[in-house]
């Protein structure tokens, strides 16, 4: 059995098999609606119903409050068509045309940028390129088990490598591997390039860029992209971490300081340590924006990091005066705490 769902913007209709969501249905068929972690976790891919009725194999997905679902709001990564639909979701242009590759790579060199984030340059084959967009992520395709994804933390134009940045987490399956037992040079092999979290350069409006621990990578590639791309519009930098000694690669933001007259860097410390000699802003990221930022109704959000910081970020942000579909979000679900949701982002 299969349904019709009908995009109600655009006119654009496409078929969900029987068991499949509407996610996966339309990126089948070539009509890229908007996605991040493909587990529920970031609402990234949220929409509205106007007519038909979906379901969800493992319950309400955690970004969709039941107050959500009860106006009517879906999640269409997870959401799976119980009858015809006809729904109301922005469509994304800028990814349509960029081939999605698997691909065999190298890990050319591990670098220890913090006591519990390593970085790896993944080193494609001489006759492939991944072309991507800045933000974007890939998956590591591990054999008998869930791809694990990782966003990819260098820009476009600088492509010798596939930058990630991968944090530890106790028991993860790819991150007990990369941190205890792999070697440069191993093979792997890759998916991609995947999401819709990317810099949208059809504005003017100034941003606000969040980025929590690791989430920090994919910010670095977006930021690095608006450099070499002459984007001279206000871009403000927020990083959200425990302590001084987790601002990983603290010196590149420094650096667009001194380089970029557009450019502004806020770090906040929720859990600052009596040797950090702390003098910057501290306590939850998210506050930090609004104490600076209490009217977000003429920005663009950009934020990345764990679901909790996400789903907080995008309720007060709302509140706040942001436009709902100015908020591009990019959730890290580590699976080690959550290995029963399927397309993990990361491990």
């Amino acid at each position: 059995m299969s349904y019709r769902v009908t995009i109600q913007s655009s006119g654009h209709a496409f078929t969900v098999e029987a068991s499949e969501s509407v996610l996966d249905a339309a990126l089948r068929q070539g009509i890229v609606l908007p996605y991040g972690c493909r587990n529920g976790a970031c609402g990234s891919c949220m929409g509205t119903l106007l007519a038909g009725r979906v379901v969800y194999k493992n319950g309400l997905p955690p970004a969709l409050s039941e107050k959500d679902e009860a106006q009517g709001k879906a999640l269409f990564c997870q959401a799976v068509p119980a009858n015809d639909l006809n729904i109301d979701v922005r469509e994304v242009d800028a990814a349509r045309d960029i081939e999605i590759k698997t691909l065999p790579c190298r890990a050319e060199k591990l670098e220890h940028l913090a006591h519990d984030v390593i970085r790896i340059y993944l080193k494609m084959p001489s006759t492939e390129r991944l072309q991507f967009l800045a933000g974007q992520y890939i998956d590591v395709l591990i054999k008998d088990h869930e791809p694990r994804a990782f966003s990819i933390a260098n820009a476009p134009h600088d492509d010798k490598f596939i930058e990630l940045h991968i944090r530890f987490v106790e028991g993860g399956l790819f991150t007990e591997q990369v941190f205890h037992h792999m070697k440069e040079k191993v093979m792997l092999r890759v998916r991609g390039p995947l999401g819709t979290f990317f810099l949208r350069e059809d504005t003017q409006r100034p941003a606000i860029l969040i980025g929590g621990g690791t989430g920090f990578g994919p910010l670095k590639g977006i930021l690095e992209h608006a450099f070499k791309t002459g984007i001279n519009r206000p871009l403000h930098l927020f990083r959200g971490v425990r302590a001084r000694r987790d601002l990983y690669l603290d010196e590149l933001p420094a650096q667009w300081l001194q380089e970029h007259g557009n450019f502004s860097y806020t770090p906040v410390l929720s859990e600052p340590q009596d040797e950090d000699n702390w003098a910057g802003e501290t306590g939850f990221v998210t506050d930090a924006i609004i104490r600076q930022y209490p009217a977000l109704d003429e920005y663009d959000v950009y934020m990345s990091g764990p679901p909790v910081m996400v789903e907080a970020g995008h309720k007060l942000f709302m509140q706040h005066g942001l436009d709902e579909s100015r908020f591009f979000s990019d959730a890290f679900v580590y699976a080690a705490v959550a290995e029963s949701i399927k397309g993990l982002k990361q491990d």
